[in-house]
């Protein structure tokens, strides 16, 4: 195990969990227990009163003796945030290809999310995420398997170092109090020295600035006119990729450390940032530039029509084999549209916005899965991508598709005029095959928003039109 992190998910919420963890943390220290070398720990809160009622409980020196300093307030390892591992914990997965493990008391661990080098991530709570941390491996049974070995040698078990409920209520009984938490949510806008002392432009509209590379001006409103266009068929579109099932929204979206010999870092490298400073995807999530080259870049994605795992796929008709982003550069000074071939659950997970803003930006026009999650087949509706559902029984491979065709899609207009689901439409592909899918635009709004191209095209044009509200569509 490398990563036991404390995380902002189940902090705030709940003070007995990190009291717990405190006291777990006393009492491992009494015993004599450290973490071992190997172990990357962290302890992010969300509020600053977490560190308020750790200290006033005499814990946090106990949770800094096992290296649970904190590093932060907020999302930090769940989003993959962890920051790099040891050069030498780095060295010996790669060299020896290890299956490490992490331990985090967040709610999200899907693949590559947390690290890229960490394929097995657990979650619990705050004071196991210490217990695993002492025992430095997860392969352990910690109801019966001893933590380690204490100062005399002797072996310690969880049941030592476990805190009982009372204990855990007396501390929070003498720790915790409200005034902390008005004190502390009374300042939270004020900032440090560093925040407050930041220049502020003046001025009703935000002033882009050209170079930086954290903050564009997005691209979602060039070439809009006023009233929207007639929905168009897709043409001799391409497959940009062959997905299987339960691909998540973590597969799709950029999350986690920027690689340096990935698009999104050799982007930044020639806008002269150097790869100590590229921070992470969700800190720059601000420049599409940076995030449409990380969209399908999961080191963990598999994509059917390469045998390389991560964001690769084929430039088709060549045939040569690139990253999805390099791919998809291609196919747009070809002119040629794009299309997602997936299997059930597509869109599982919680990355959501850059889930269907990074396709969108690579060019995607449609996406044909057996099944969605719920809430990103709406988002793909609302960035003016098609969602379409093979028919029951019916998948990538029964119907013999490989991802080198050439895909037609048509009537597409009529559909996007009114309520769609349940509608079947026709897609063809090169060779004269051709196979029904059912439209998922689900409701009177997604028609809409579809027929405008996205929801921000609707939207803006309603308030370029006048209304101070968007125009809400009953059924």
């Amino acid at each position: 195990m490398v990563i036991a992190a404390i995380t902002s998910c189940t902090n705030t919420s709940n003070p007995s969990v990190l009291i717990a963890a405190g006291l777990l943390a006393k009492k491992a220290v009494e015993h004599g227990l450290e973490v071992p070398g190997w172990v990357k720990t962290s302890l992010a809160p969300g509020s600053k009163v977490v560190l308020d009622y750790l200290q006033q409980a005499g814990l946090m020196p106990y949770l800094e003796k096992l290296k649970f300093h904190i590093v932060g307030y907020g999302c930090t390892t769940c989003i993959g945030n962890s920051g790099p591992l040891p050069v030498e914990v780095s060295k010996e997965i790669e060299e020896k290809n290890l299956v490490v493990a992490s331990v985090l008391s967040g709610n999200r661990n899907f693949e590559g999310r947390i690290n890229s080098e960490v394929r097995a991530n657990y979650l619990m709570s705050p004071p196991l995420v210490v217990a695993f941390a002492l025992a430095g491996r997860i392969d352990v049974d910690l109801r019966k398997d001893p933590i380690g070995k204490g100062k005399d040698g002797k072996p310690v078990y969880l049941a030592d170092i476990w805190p009982s409920q009372s204990e855990v209520e007396q501390s929070m009984a003498s720790a915790i109090t409200s005034e902390m938490f008005r004190k502390s949510y009374a300042e939270v806008y004020s900032g440090d020295e560093r925040w407050r002392g930041l220049p502020v432009p003046k001025g009703e509209t935000y002033a882009w600035e050209k170079d930086s590379t954290y903050i564009r001006q997005a691209p979602y409103f060039d070439g809009m006119t006023l009233k929207p266009g007639a929905v168009e068929d897709i043409h001799g579109a391409r497959v940009l990729a062959v997905l299987g099932d339960s691909v998540t929204t973590d597969h799709i979206s950029p999350a986690g450390s920027i690689k340096k010999d990935g698009p999104a870092g050799k982007y930044l490298i020639a806008h002269g940032v150097q790869p100590a400073e590229f921070n992470s995807f969700g800190s720059r999530r601000g420049n599409h530039e940076v995030m449409v080259r990380g969209t399908f870049a999961n080191v963990r994605l598999r994509n059917k029509m390469v045998a390389t795992e991560g964001g690769f796929t084929r430039h088709l008709p060549d045939g040569s084999e690139m990253s999805i982003f390099d791919a998809s550069e291609k196919y747009h000074a070809e002119k040629v549209p794009l299309v997602i071939l997936a299997g059930k659950e597509y869109g599982s997970g919680s990355s959501r916005d850059w889930a269907a803003k990074g396709p969108r930006l690579l060019g995607v026009r449609a996406v044909i899965a057996e099944s969605y999650e719920r809430i990103h087949r709406s988002n793909l509706v609302g960035m003016g991508i098609l969602p379409l559902q093979f028919l029951p029984g019916e998948n990538v491979e029964t119907l013999k598709l490989t991802g080198e065709e050439v895909v037609e899609i048509a009537g597409i207009r009529e559909v996007a005029e009114k309520v769609s689901s349940g509608r079947k439409i026709t897609v063809r592909v090169k060779g004269g095959r051709e196979f029904q899918a059912v439209v998922r635009i689900d409701t009177p709004q997604e028609a809409l928003y579809y027929s405008n191209g996205g929801i921000l095209q609707f939207v803006l044009r309603q308030l370029l039109a006048g209304k101070t509200q968007p125009e809400a569509v009953t059924a």
